[in-house]
């Protein structure tokens, strides 16, 4: 979140701690009966704190799920509520700086929450803009993610530039081409200027998630082979990968069918670690872990391991540099067709990009850098503030 305070200078405000950006992330605390935040909810998580998890809440959004209701702490709540939840918090911590509760705000919204589906994609952002206003935001309008980060970076710029803005989210991949400069920052209406969007609806947790898949979810038997030559059936390991969908897995139902499973396995000590996983509630431990090698690997640019000690002790799963670019490559690459779509879209030859700015945590991912980089070879690549500019960006547009 950011501030302008009389259309000035964007502010970050401090959300958690000294932070100014917090993980989209809730925790419902069984044993103290409390609602924890960010990296603070996360933590008490993986210590093994009573209670539920929930995560990747954009995800959410324009999905079945969300006006659907889910059991914490013994009540029932629905998925929208628990954004609003999270909104709330956000509210209140802003208040704590500015000292009066914010009452006009401009939200961030990707380009598609939902791909190729006008109508559910409406539909998440009218449940956005009803769960914002259910906890006091009075004045809510909307601006697309990369148009704000564009924004952001304008005011750097000596001269006037046309651009791609490459923003790459928890669960989206947004761009735009827009021409930006210090003659065009002054005027209200910017639609001129936006000359292409585009977005496809994956991002850091569908990393993520294919990393999980090649590296993870072999230990428990995915494309595990049993007695007839037949793979265990993989829904489990696919919902077991995914963020928002792991805490299903602990329901009653959800692990009578993981039981019933080990007939299909010829190695019953992988459906063991499956089952161990499950009871022990060790899922979004293990997405934690991937994420973190993630990191690790793409930030060193060496091979690294996943370290899956919760599992069994001293159990590890190689992570290589090489093995992280060829896993990622099918995403990578619909991701990178995205970007020059919206280059298409806006008109543009090979040469008619001056720059292509990143936002968002996952563009710090250097295999997605490097595939951007050989689709547009002679475009300059900027790295901005990848967790901030968006914010600074919604706060210029107030």
């Amino acid at each position: 979140m950011a501030w302008a305070p009389n259309k000035g200078v964007a502010q970050l405000l401090q959300l958690e701690g000294e932070a100014t950006a917090i993980p989209t992330a809730v925790f419902y605390n069984a044993e103290a009966d409390s609602t924890h935040f960010g990296r603070d909810a996360i933590t008490h998580y993986l210590e093994g704190t009573e209670g539920r998890l929930m995560r990747s809440l954009k995800s959410l959004l324009g999905s079945a799920l969300l006006q659907e209701t889910t059991v914490v702490n013994h009540r029932q709540i629905s998925f929208q509520d628990i954004i609003a939840t999270f909104l709330a918090m956000l509210q209140e911590r802003a208040t704590q700086t500015l000292g009066a509760p914010p009452r006009r705000v401009v939200m961030g919204r990707p380009v598609h929450f939902v791909d190729d589906d006008p109508v559910r994609d409406a539909q998440a952002q009218a449940s956005l803009l009803q769960a914002a206003h259910s906890v006091g935001f009075e004045d809510v309008s909307f601006q697309l993610e990369p148009i704000a980060a564009a924004l952001d970076y304008e005011r750097r710029l000596t001269r006037e530039r046309v651009v791609l803005v490459a923003d790459i989210g928890g669960g989206t991949s947004d761009f735009t081409v827009v021409r930006l400069g210090p003659h065009r920052m002054g005027h209200a209406d910017r639609s001129a200027d936006v000359l292409a969007t585009r977005g496809v609806h994956i991002g850091g947790t569908d990393f993520d998630q294919q990393l999980s898949l090649e590296h993870v979810m072999p230990l428990l038997g995915f494309r595990h082979l049993g007695a007839q030559q037949r793979e265990v059936p993989n829904r489990v390991f696919f919902d077991l990968s995914s963020w928002h969908l792991v805490h299903w897995l602990y329901q009653p139902r959800a692990l009578a069918q993981a039981q019933a499973l080990r007939t299909n396995y010829s190695d019953e000590s992988l459906h063991r670690r499956l089952m161990r996983v499950l009871t022990e509630r060790q899922g979004h431990h293990i997405a934690h872990e991937v994420e973190q090698a993630k990191i690790r690997g793409s930030q060193q640019g060496a091979d690294t391991t996943i370290h899956m000690s919760c599992i069994e002790p001293g159990l590890l799963a190689p992570l290589s540099v090489a093995d992280m670019q060829a896993h990622l490559n099918s995403l990578l690459a619909r991701v990178v067709n995205c970007a020059s779509e919206c280059v298409h879209l806006a008109g543009l030859g090979d040469n008619g990009l001056d720059t292509i700015y990143l936002t968002g945590g996952s563009c710090a991912l250097k295999p997605f850098q490097q595939a951007l980089q050989a689709r547009f070879k002679n475009v300059d690549m900027i790295e901005g503030d990848l967790m901030g500019g968006v914010a600074s960006g919604l706060a210029l547009t107030q």
